[in-house]
């Protein structure tokens, strides 16, 4: 889909003649005639990859509808208290953001100066990243909504286990950034063996670019290697958040919680691993990014568990 609009453009093609205009459209874009430097590509193949887009922006735009019209009816009834209307703003403002940044993504890939059709890796990681913040933003106040705070806060030497916690949250959000720029770059490509990179541990192109910061967030060698390595440190952490905390008489739940997480974390590991040394198929690809979903679920659910009692 090369046009977008909010209301206009809902309905789908129906008629040949229709498939045959949208079509057309997109045959004036960088990405055809990439794809059709071999062969040609044909209208069935245009009309698959028409409507996974298609289907993404619909789904998009039924998750924003199902938030924001409830959110608008129970604010106008008065059925919100003071304390659940800045989430509700919070929540609805970055719906609506990442919805322009969708787009704005999208955009990137149309440029016709291009000499490979190719959305911004920064654009990408940002729409991604969104994404993942609003969603831990959802789940968080959820959490806090549902389960009422337990005597977790009360056992001696909480805290450290809370910022443990808070750690490995942080570090595995970062990792996610470092992985949004792994996949626009196609940066998993470049080095398929493990632990090492080929016979190195430290590759011998990882800072070939000036000024060196750019290293980090357009050197394909750089940003794997620092995928890779913050990936480490998440699981680090991880592990050492579970050898604190299954020491402590936790609530049942948060001790369940806190066994899924690793469990979550050394899985997300393995699916790293296996994606990267079978050159990033698709299937791997997909299923590493959707256990960081449950990896992301179960830290913040946990950090959740741990929150203190809140001042009245």
């Amino acid at each position: 889909m090369v046009d977008w609009h909010v209301i206009r453009g809902m309905k789908p093609p129906v008629s040949e003649a229709d498939w045959m205009q949208e079509f057309d459209k997109y045959k004036q874009y960088p990405e055809y005639k990439y794809k059709s430097s071999d062969r040609e590509m044909t209208l069935d193949e245009f009309k698959f990859i028409w409507r996974m887009e298609y289907t993404h922006r619909m789904i998009a735009r039924a998750l924003g509808l199902v938030f924001i019209l409830p959110a608008a009816y129970f604010w106008y009834k008065g059925f919100l208290r003071p304390t659940v209307k800045i989430p509700v703003i919070a929540c609805g403002s970055l719906v609506v953001l990442q919805g322009l940044l969708g787009w704005y993504m999208v955009k990137s890939g149309l440029d016709t100066n291009q000499s490979a059709p190719r959305v911004s890796h920064y654009r990408l990681t940002s729409h991604l990243t969104l994404a993942f913040g609003l969603y831990g933003l959802l789940l968080w106040c959820s959490l806090a909504h549902l389960f009422p705070v337990n005597h977790n806060y009360l056992i001696p030497g909480v805290k450290r286990l809370r910022a443990l916690t808070a750690l490995s949250l942080g570090a595995s959000a970062l990792t996610s950034v470092w992985g949004g720029l792994t996949s626009g770059l196609q940066a998993g490509l470049v080095y398929n063996s493990w632990p090492k990179f080929a016979d190195r541990w430290i590759p011998a192109d990882l800072l070939t670019l000036q000024p060196l910061w750019k290293n980090g967030f357009e050197n394909r060698t750089a940003v794997q290697f620092a995928h890779r390595n913050l990936a480490y440190l998440t699981f680090c952490l991880v592990v050492a958040t579970w050898l604190v905390g299954r020491r402590m008489p936790l609530a049942a739940r948060s001790r369940r919680v806190l066994h899924a997480l690793i469990v979550t974390c050394a899985a997300q590991m393995a699916l790293g691993i296996a994606a990267l040394v079978h050159y990033v198929p698709l299937s791997l690809a997909e299923a590493h990014q959707a256990n960081f979903m449950v990896l992301l679920t179960f830290a913040t659910w946990l950090l959740n568990e741990l929150r203190r009692m809140p001042v009245k």
